[in-house]
């Protein structure tokens, strides 16, 4: 394994919402690094999940637990010490958010705030990573792309829970961590192999092709900063790095973690056309729940800071998505397959001398 994230070798590291789709591959990734991990999240979120698909219960410490607990949630981390903390675990659907609003505002901010008071009261901890999300912003569409110093903000019950989020961790930050290691990373729309969420277009394919349906979207000329999930979990890794480290140019900080180039305009009805050949799919307007119709993110804020920027263009990450699916279906060892597919996307970066990798 490539030595640019060895300072996460024998690292205490605790990942919340680690059963989940990001969450499952962060794990993998940390414990090929040689990181102790501990899992923290409720049940899986799906049927088939990535998580079980490779057996990660076997390779880590797995705690079946609710965020919104704190008692537990805090004598798990007093017990495991973790030197990091990443916390991914959420509600993390736009859809669902509207059929149960109190669910998502309860996990996704009540969640976030026992994360960070745990970080407060337990100063072993060295570095938070808190994963929000790109919906933070107050939707005005603009075509240069979200900053973050732009108005955070929600129509829809899960962008408000996200942007809650925001605002209690810079809460904290002001108040309390002045002296520690703690920051916010906002990514865009991740595709990627392991993903079965419901309402999310990459798996509603897959699901569509077992069927013999047609692949039914809603909203085909929406823009969304489409990337490969190892993108934004490479930043994540990349952020806590530099936390541990204690550059100031993040402390407390917030960064985007989104696409650039030929990945950042394309739109829903973009990536179904590139996933297929065929004229698999139809266009149905299911109900008339708000979602954003352009959603960019300008990322200058991480690239000046931390030199990061993404690897793969969109033919690699569509390549990458499906290729991971298809051996899936082809009953492929996954966990294996998983494994090559973070180790190809770190030779595509030296390939492409991309620095922040090396």
């Amino acid at each position: 394994m490539p030595n640019f994230f060895d300072i996460y070798k024998n690292k205490r590291i605790m990942i919340t919402g680690h059963t989940g789709f990001k969450g499952s591959w962060l794990t993998l990734w940390l414990n090929m690094l040689g990181a102790k991990v501990l899992g923290y999240s409720i049940s899986l979120p799906t049927n088939p999940s990535m998580f079980k698909t490779l057996s990660l219960h076997k390779k880590i410490i797995h705690i079946n637990g609710d965020v919104r607990n704190y008692e537990k949630l805090n004598n798990v981390v007093k017990k495991f010490k973790p030197h990091v903390i990443f916390h991914l675990a959420a509600q993390p659907l736009v859809i669902k958010s509207y059929k149960d609003p109190q669910e998502t505002f309860s996990t996704n901010v009540l969640g976030t705030l026992n994360i960070l008071e745990v970080i407060r009261k337990n100063s072993f901890v060295i570095a938070g990573v808190i994963i929000t999300s790109d919906k933070c912003y107050q939707n005005k569409e603009f075509k240069r792309g979200y900053k973050e110093n732009d108005q955070l903000a929600g129509i829809d019950p899960y962008s408000a829970s996200k942007s809650s989020a925001e605002i209690i961790s810079h809460s904290y930050f002001n108040s309390f961590f002045s002296l520690r290691n703690v920051a916010t990373a906002r990514a865009g729309n991740v595709i990627g192999g392991g993903d079965w969420s419901p309402d999310r277009i990459v798996p509603d394919y897959f699901r569509a092709i077992k069927k013999k349906k047609k692949l039914i979207i809603r909203n085909p000329k929406s823009t969304r900063p489409w990337q490969h999930v190892l993108e934004p979990l490479g930043g994540y890794l990349l952020l806590g790095k530099n936390l541990i480290n204690k550059n100031k140019k993040v402390l407390n900080n917030s960064f985007n973690f989104g696409p650039i180039g030929d990945l950042k305009s394309k739109t829903v009805l973009d990536l179904v056309k590139n996933m297929s050949k065929k004229n698999f799919y139809k266009v149905i307007k299911k109900n008339n729940l708000y979602e954003s119709k352009l959603l960019q993110l300008n990322c200058t804020k991480v690239e000046k800071k931390l030199n990061w920027m993404p690897v793969l263009n969109f033919k690699e990450t569509i390549n990458f998505t499906k290729s991971w699916y298809e051996r899936y279906i082809n009953k492929s060892d996954m966990y294996e397959f998983s494994k090559y597919q973070i180790l190809e996307y770190i030779k595509i970066a030296k390939k492409k001398n991309i620095n922040w990798i090396k």
